[in-house]
């Protein structure tokens, strides 16, 4: 939960799942990063290191390489971190201490400010790679936008509880969300029982109220045409939207885990999103979703 009572996933999660997927992709000895706090990185996140010298370090803005990183918004890259002209040198001692020399640091940036830094690092001086360093650009972009999907989300709830406050209506908020929540779990059971109706017809038209459930709890009058999801892929996005897993999804509709993976995949490329969660709120804005 975050300090101001929204239920928000912890971000170091998502930024410590970034770290190991570089940390598998890169091959590289060292992938660590922190979040930005008042504009101060603290260091928390880490993977392959071999002393505790750098855990809870905290990177004022402008010093070494990554306050220099979040004082830009740019990627910043050292050869040799020894004798680099580029930084302050104020953290030598925990850096060098690690056996660290070729470091690159990618902040992530969301609405023009830092929240993050990623890095990976290699105990020989040598340039690190632009495939890894284009991979170091990727794994922030994707950061960026669920942290950023994350802040909306935050918003609007914050939005409705003051709407709701003013208007003294916190009981009827929680039944309408009570009420929201068993809608979504009707759609998604809707969608569910459509595929084992054998007669084509009704199978159409169990979809075609399925789709109208959808549009009634999203407020949308009518879904974006130009993004047209199969049926098979707004099934498997159903069952995500109320948190199942790809087994449970494929328990629940009778498929193979592979098959679920296929169809979510691509719902996912046709919204344009990259996390699971991303594509359940911009298909819940597009109307597709309850």
């Amino acid at each position: 939960m975050s300090p101001d009572g929204l239920l928000r996933p912890r971000d170091g999660d998502a930024l410590r799942a970034e770290l190991r997927k570089m940390a598998a992709l890169s091959k590289l000895p060292v992938v660590f990063g922190g979040e930005v706090h008042a504009g101060t990185l603290v260091l928390s996140e880490f993977v392959g290191t071999r002393t505790n010298g750098m855990r809870g370090l905290a990177v004022a803005p402008s010093s070494g390489l990554g306050g220099a990183a979040v004082a830009t918004g740019t990627p910043r890259s050292v050869a040799d971190y020894r004798s680099a002209s580029t930084i302050t040198h104020h953290y030598d001692a925990p850096v060098l201490g690690e056996g660290l020399r070729a470091v690159v640091a990618v902040p992530v940036v969301v609405e023009g400010q830092a929240r993050a830094v990623l890095y990976v690092a290699n105990r020989e001086s040598a340039p690190i790679g632009d495939r890894i360093a284009e991979a170091m650009v990727e794994a922030g972009k994707r950061l960026s936008v669920e942290l950023a999907i994350r802040d909306e989300v935050d918003r609007r709830v914050r939005l409705q509880t003051a709407r709701d406050a003013a208007l003294g209506a916190d009981l009827l908020t929680v039944a309408d969300s009570i009420a929201t929540e068993q809608l979504r779990d009707l759609h998604a059971e809707l969608r569910g029982i459509t595929q084992e109706v054998s007669d084509a017809h009704a199978r159409a038209r169990l979809r075609e109220v399925s789709d109208k459930l959808a549009r009634v709890v999203s407020g949308v009058n009518a879904p974006d045409s130009a993004v047209n999801l199969a049926p098979r892929e707004l099934d498997v996005l159903a069952q995500v939207a109320l948190g199942c897993t790809n087994g449970e999804a494929a328990v629940r509709l009778s498929l193979r885990i592979e098959t679920v993976k296929s169809y979510l995949r691509s719902a996912m490329i046709k919204l344009g999103a990259h996390t699971r969660h991303e594509a359940v709120v911009r298909a819940r804005r597009l109307g597709l979703l309850p």
